[in-house]
């Protein structure tokens, strides 16, 4: 297969590499951890699965997609945090559930393994059935549950719900291409995308951190002029020139995970060129074995925190691949609204 790369910044054999060292993470159980015996999120292992198959270490990613699948509790949920198998925290987070349907298409999209979807699909229809239950009456998530009482938090966040808004669109695919029910989920998904229509009135104020900046662009619910103008509101505020964007927009302290994905915003909304220098600006976070060091504190100079994130390196490759469009996946997240379209139609 093909293997994203980037001109002038990132070559197939560098991403290939990155994806290796990704691969080299992997625990024994297909699990993808934030670093070596680090804790693993089911989000982030998703995340991380993705770039398995983008870089072609499919055989990897479907180790992970496993994991997923035998994983999953008996509601439909996982635990938020775990550590070489065993549960840290087994609260519920509705955009940790919500994700897998991301991973699953994604990696449908790159291998056209029919036999993959079908297995996967009791997964997602669980997972995404169970996030269903997090609605609110205005068209919003909650964002997380006790898993043993069942209360849930009523808070409404953008970044967990611009997330499971473009879960609910590949769920939607998903279902379509499995013939599966999905009832409630296209109806979730249109209440959704209204709810950022007013934003403001729903969701928790967005916070210091640039994933309430960037997030409602790359998650599908805000495009076109819209989406272009609110990355443009808060460019100078987060973007620290030949270095990446803040993480928290009062500290001197930029991440590669964070400007991968506004890169995967930016080229969402056609701005290939911003996308491209965002990616060669975070190339001093790269190890020589590929991986990528999780921050810079630009004030100092210092790497924060010290560790070599598989998550991070995960968000690189997936933003390689939609400026390259190297794998059929490449545009997933810039077609999320054909996505929703075709789902209507079906």
């Amino acid at each position: 297969m093909v293997v994203p790369s980037v001109s002038g910044v990132l070559t197939c054999e560098q991403v290939r590499a990155t994806g290796a060292a990704i691969a080299g993470m992997q625990e024994s159980d297909g699990a993808l951890p934030w670093f070596p015996g680090g804790k693993t999120d089911p989000w982030d292992h998703i995340e991380s699965a993705m770039a398995l198959s983008a870089s072609g270490y499919l055989a990897e990613a479907r180790a992970a997609y496993e994991w997923s699948a035998h994983t999953q509790r008996h509601d439909g949920s996982w635990p938020i945090e775990l550590r070489a198998g065993r549960v840290v925290d087994p609260g519920v987070d509705s955009n940790f559930c919500a994700y897998i349907a991301v991973g699953v298409w994604h990696h449908y999209l790159i291998t056209g393994d029919e036999a993959f979807l079908w297995s996967m699909w009791p997964t997602v229809r669980a997972a995404i059935d169970r996030v269903l239950m997090f609605r609110r009456d205005d068209g919003a998530f909650r964002w997380a549950a006790d898993f043993t009482t069942g209360a849930m938090f009523d808070d409404a966040l953008l970044t967990g719900n611009s997330s499971i808004y473009s879960a609910l669109c590949c769920a939607l695919r998903i279902a379509g291409e499995v013939d599966g029910d999905a009832t409630g989920w296209e109806r979730a998904r249109t209440d959704l995308a209204a709810a950022f229509g007013r934003r403001d009135e729903v969701f928790v104020a967005p916070s210091e951190h640039s994933m309430d900046w960037y997030y409602p662009v790359l998650g599908g619910p805000v495009r076109g002029d819209e989406g272009r103008a609110l990355i443009d509101s808060e460019w100078d505020r987060f973007v620290v020139p030949g270095l990446g964007i803040r993480c928290v927009g009062h500290r001197p302290w930029v991440t590669g995970a964070e400007t991968s994905e506004l890169a995967l915003a930016l080229e969402a909304i056609g701005d290939v060129d911003r996308a491209v220098a965002m990616v060669e600006s975070i190339q001093h976070l790269r190890d020589p074995d590929g991986s990528y060091w999780t921050g810079l504190v630009f004030a100092d100079g210092k790497r924060w925190p010290v560790e070599r994130s598989c998550w991070t390196s995960a968000a690189v490759v997936l933003a390689a691949d939609a400026i390259s469009r190297a794998t059929p996946a490449g545009g997933l997240f810039a077609d999320l609204d054909e996505v929703r379209v075709a789902a209507s139609n079906s």
